[in-house]
């Protein structure tokens, strides 16, 4: 956490408490010694004597230290989750809804927030940067795209918000997992191997074909996703029960897993995000290599 000069020493920190100064929220918090509970400096509680207080940077160290939420404070923090959580969703439809991925400060312009902050602020919520969720975004419009009747490939790139088709082609793999030929065709000449299993948002699939993950899917019920899959992919050869790759699956899950992450936010955020963290843990994997 950067905090100001102006809150860097405890004299300055006391008369914060003392002006209920709102602009000091979220640079620390003061913990109080006869009661065992830590509040923002912006608190309304009665202020209490200066000896029986105590500075915290944050309220993980606060927690630490022994102290406990305040009443007041927790319904704040609650309320304050909530607002982050709206900002960082009117953050997403923005992008969702752009022709081509917004910059930075304007994603920040819109839900008025400062570039650092709105950044900072986005990636606690969803695990991800402002322009990871934008790329998860764009390549699941071109695998939608491309899915779909009648859109040459050309057109699919362009309808996901690619400006060029040079800059697909570089990503090309990675987004698809084969040549988007192969995958407009169904997964032809694909020999694809996947997983199945749970994470906090339900059921999760991961399939991988020859050239690297080619889908990650989100339900209720695990035989749906497999039939979607080979719905997805009806030309390609599907393998299950790849014990190696499905303890690979799990241990990404389980090392990504956030439940309470973005817990404020749509749903089908939570899922995109999710599904790209996932994506990203196990592209950076090498073959044959476990999760530390």
């Amino acid at each position: 956490m950067n905090t100001p000069l102006a809150y860097k020493t405890e004299d300055d920190r006391w008369a914060a408490v003392q002006a209920r100064d709102a602009a000091a929220d979220g640079h620390f918090v003061y913990a109080v010694r006869t009661t065992g509970v830590y509040c923002r400096p912006s608190s309304t509680a009665r202020c209490p004597r200066r000896e029986n207080v105590a500075f915290f940077d944050t309220a993980e160290a606060a927690e630490a230290a022994g102290y406990r939420c305040s009443r007041r404070a927790h319904g704040d923090q609650t309320r304050a989750a909530a607002e982050r959580a709206a900002l960082v969703a009117r953050a997403c439809r923005l992008i969702e809804t752009s022709d081509t991925p917004p910059p930075l400060d304007a994603l920040a312009t819109e839900v008025g927030l400062s570039p650092f902050h709105f950044h900072r602020v986005f990636k606690a919520e969803t695990g991800l940067t402002p322009k990871a969720y934008s790329a998860a975004w764009r390549a699941r419009k071109l695998r939608e795209e491309l899915g779909g009747p009648g859109a040459s490939i050309t057109e699919a790139i362009y309808g996901a918000g690619f400006n060029s088709s040079s800059r697909y082609y570089e990503a090309a793999g990675q987004l698809l997992g084969m040549h988007a030929r192969d995958y407009r065709a169904g997964g032809a000449g694909a020999v694809i191997r996947f997983a199945v299993g749970q994470c906090s948002l339900g059921a999760i699939l991961v399939a991988q074909s020859q050239r690297g993950i080619c889908a990650i899917l989100l339900g209720d019920d695990p035989d749906r996703l497999v039939r979607d899959l080979q719905d997805q992919f009806p030309k390609a050869e599907i393998i299950g029960g790849d014990g190696a790759f499905e303890q690979l699956v799990a241990e990404v899950v389980g090392f990504i897993e956030a439940p309470a992450k973005g817990l404020h936010l749509p749903l089908d955020v939570q899922g995109t995000a999710f599904q790209e963290r996932v994506w990203r843990a196990l592209r950076e994997i090498p073959p044959g290599a476990t999760v530390s």
